[in-house]
């Protein structure tokens, strides 16, 4: 089990500290958690790949005895279990209509009372309802793109989801169908494909929709209701399908076995969209992005048909153990069209552009230049069994920093939706060096206190933890001016270093108005018999001031124009968000000794502000981005096809597909403004600070 901050979870081995009384909480709270995993094992030996009836009545008491805050099947989280479930089988309202999702309510309702006493048989009529839904539809496209078919210059489409209402009648959902087609067809027309082609795709797409509800079976359907029942406690909870719980894994790890092929699904076909540098894919010279992936073979199998197969599917075969072979059936599109076989070896494989990395800007004031590093860290990834660690990464980039005599640094956590609760604890002790950075406290009001070093906090008592890290050396820990860059995507484990820096008066923290605002923590646990894993909300944590970032986030010192509309992102658009709450401050200040940086006051993070509002009011990419942001807002979640042709227009006219590098180049290409912002605060900071000091500095001789 491992403890999550964010979207992932913290080292299985920190240094711990616990008092006696904390300890036995602890593992009588461990041991609640294991027994009722033990309680999922079946009596043969068999392995099973899926969650069945007789086993979803006992993950759903382990969800709730271990939950923060949902302890009970009370009629609310029915109710919350209900809604999600008919979310995850008609995710964009195009399937059900209103009066299916009025008679499924009280139905499922019933079903999740049932399924308390291993009775799913109540599926099957969902099940039916679902297939029914799905030939309709598949039905209706095929009469909308019939031969007089014609491309609607005026269509408009509803894409928020949220206020997107269900079909009442067979009129209004062909309606909904008929715009929701337009816009598929004429994204394929941008791209270059023919109209002849583009209904044949979108023909064959729907079939594909009606052939994976066919496969989802009521057996299948018990996994839906897992998810949704885990979804129904609060946003971060969830049950993780064994597919999902190997991507979890690959995230935190940054690695995985396999061949090295970024692939995707495109109209049936499983299509290689980037070659992984390290990975035997690459290595062997053979494959080239856009070739399409139609059938897989292990070793000494026959090949297997993998057109229209789901991708999770396809990935499955084509992942395996480091050594194995797989052989891959390719079709090629170039000046003719042909096929050929590619034996690959799987291997270790890492994902190192997700690592952290480092680069350095440079900025002239008065004729003098000025170095400062820029840090991407885009997630708080680890991995003790391949010796992975960010922090271990992100402390030789600062080493190299300071060899290189920088003037300063900015810590990108502007992309960062979380991680390691442990790797953020020893990152933030490359800034602070010892202290307490941030605390837990779980279902039984228990507090925890990760630290850095020895613990002086006055919270330390019988019903305190302290679980304490390795503290850096005083030549590995920066000291001089320091910015933090967020956004709203910024989340947990970033908020964590974020709101730790900013309480501590250690760095100005610049981006949008504040962080995401999830403030809290799951245990992640995998389930026997390769069934998954559940991940389950356990504790709430909090700054070492005793606010918690819960729906609130961090506040930036220095606001930057959002390069999103705001509204829509942060925990407080989430469903079933828990309520903020605070602790008594557990900070550790150094008395009246001197502070190892210089601190962060109000003075100066208002005139930072007002410097860098002066740049932005100049600045063309900040009002183009202002300016696009108050279109967007204008268009209230409505998109139209002629908004869809002018955008192309404005990107150039290409008719072919971005590819991922494509799409990361542009992604890089849209940050720029906000890092070379930060790099001017920074330098802002350095001429700030040294003309408070040049006055002392002429009287002393200089």
């Amino acid at each position: 089990m491992k403890h999550i901050s964010v979207n992932s979870a913290e080292s299985d081995n920190p240094h711990r500290d616990r008092t006696p009384a904390r300890k036995g909480r602890f593992y009588v709270q461990r041991f609640i958690l294991i027994l009722l995993l033990i309680l999922l094992l079946p009596l043969s030996s068999s392995v099973a790949k899926n969650v069945t009836c007789s086993r979803l009545p006992l993950l759903m008491k382990s969800f709730l005895a271990n939950h923060y805050a949902m302890k009970d099947l009370t009629g609310e989280v029915k109710d919350h279990a209900v809604d999600q479930m008919i979310k995850i089988i008609d995710p964009t309202k195009t399937l059900l209509y209103e009066s299916d999702v009025a008679s499924l309510k009280p139905f499922l309702r019933r079903v999740f009372a049932s399924i308390q006493a291993g009775d799913c048989a109540a599926l099957t009529p969902v099940y039916d309802i679902l297939v029914a839904r799905a030939r309709e539809n598949e039905a209706m496209v095929r009469k909308i793109l019939g031969s007089d078919f014609k491309l609607d210059e005026k269509a408009e489409l509803l894409i928020d989801i949220k206020k997107r209402p269900y079909p009442k009648t067979r009129k209004d959902k062909e309606e909904l169908l008929r715009k929701v087609v337009q816009f598929q067809i004429e994204n394929n027309l941008l791209a270059g494909v023919s109209l002849s082609e583009a209904k044949k795709q979108q023909i064959h797409r729907y079939e594909l929709q009606t052939m994976r509800v066919i496969k989802r079976s009521p057996e299948k359907l018990i996994t839906t209701a897992a998810e949704a029942f885990a979804q129904a406690l609060d946003p971060h909870t969830g049950y993780l399908s064994p597919e999902n719980y190997d991507d979890f894994r690959i995230q935190m790890q940054l690695s995985l076995e396999g061949i090295g092929a970024v692939l995707s699904s495109d109209n049936g076909f499983t299509v290689i969209e980037e070659l992984i540098p390290g990975g035997d894919a690459e290595r062997s010279g053979l494959l080239k992005p856009k070739d399409k992936i139609i059938a897989v073979a292990q070793k000494n199998e026959r090949p297997v048909n993998v057109i229209d197969m789901d991708l999770r599917d396809v990935v499955k075969m084509i992942r395996g153990k480091k050594g194995t072979q797989v052989t891959l059936t390719i079709l090629r599109q170039a000046e003719r069209t042909y096929r050929f076989h590619v034996t690959l070896k799987r291997d270790k494989i890492y994902l190192k552009e997700q690592e952290a990395k480092i680069t350095y800007e440079t900025r002239s004031f008065q004729g003098k230049p000025y170095k400062f590093g820029v840090i991407d860290l885009p997630s708080f990834y680890g991995d003790e069994k391949v010796n992975k660690s960010c922090y271990e990464d992100v402390r030789e980039l600062v080493a190299e920093a300071r060899r290189q005599n920088v003037d300063g640094i900015i810590l990108d956590l502007s992309r960062n939706g979380g991680g390691l609760l442990g790797e953020a604890v020893r990152i933030a002790g490359l800034f602070l060096g010892k202290g307490a950075v941030v605390a837990t406290k779980d279902n039984q009001n228990q507090l925890t206190i990760f630290v850095n070093g020895s613990s002086s906090t006055r919270l330390q008592g019988d019903d305190v933890e302290v679980i304490s890290f390795p503290a850096d050396g005083p030549g590995d820990v920066y000291s001089g001016p320091l910015v933090v860059l967020t956004s709203r995507l910024s989340a947990s484990a970033s908020e964590i270093v974020t709101g730790a820096l900013q309480d501590y008066k250690r760095a100005v923290i610049v981006g949008s108005d504040h962080t995401f605002g999830k403030g809290s923590v799951q245990t992640l646990s995998r389930l026997p018999r390769d069934l998954g894993g559940m991940k389950v909300t356990t504790a709430l944590y909090f700054l070492p001031r005793g606010k918690s970032t819960q729906k609130i986030g961090v506040e930036a010192d220095v606001r930057l124009p959002g390069l999103f509309i705001l509204e829509d992102i942060g925990e407080t658009t989430l469903e079933y968000p828990l309520p903020a709450q605070a602790i008594a401050p557990f900070i550790e200040m150094p008395g009246k000794a001197a502070p190892r940086w210089k601190p962060v006051d109000k003075a100066m993070t208002d005139e930072l502000a007002a410097k860098s509002a002066a740049r932005i009011s100049k600045d063309e990419k900040f009002l183009e981005i202002i300016k696009n942001n108050g279109e967007a807002a204008a268009k209230k979640d409505v998109i139209r096809i002629s908004d869809l042709r002018k955008e192309m227009e404005k990107e150039g006219g290409g008719k072919q597909q971005e590819t991922p590098t494509e799409m990361k180049k542009k992604a890089r290409e849209q940050q720029t403004p906000y890092l070379n912002e930060s790099v001017n605060i920074v330098l802002d900071m350095v001429v700030m600070e040294m003309n408070r000091t040049m006055p002392q500095a002429l009287r002393a001789g200089y």
